[in-house]
């Protein structure tokens, strides 16, 4: 089990890209959260394993069919927090 905080910038909000993002998880067994930011970003911290994170950070790279990904930050090894689910969040927690 691993942890990846990820941020991907370009035209990703706005175009279902938090409730694609939670489909795709939710297939490849993913727990975490995704969430809108300030900046136009959108944040994600996902739990999974080496497969699963892998491809949820390939489905990033492109994202749905409108989004305009310009580039995708991913920080590995962060603490396990032990997220039960993967969910789409309005505000932080």
């Amino acid at each position: 089990m691993k942890h990846y905080n990820i941020t991907v910038k370009g035209k990703v909000q706005g175009v279902y890209f938090r409730l694609t993002t939670k489909a795709v998880a939710d297939q490849l067994g993913i727990k975490g959260f995704i969430i809108n930011q300030a900046d136009g970003s959108v944040y994600i911290e996902a739990e999974g394993d080496d497969f699963g994170l892998e491809s949820l950070l390939e489905y990033c790279e492109e994202g749905p069919d409108r989004a305009e990904v310009e580039e995708v930050i991913c920080d590995e090894g962060g603490e396990i927090r032990g997220f039960t689910n993967f969910e789409v969040l309005k505000h932080r927690k």
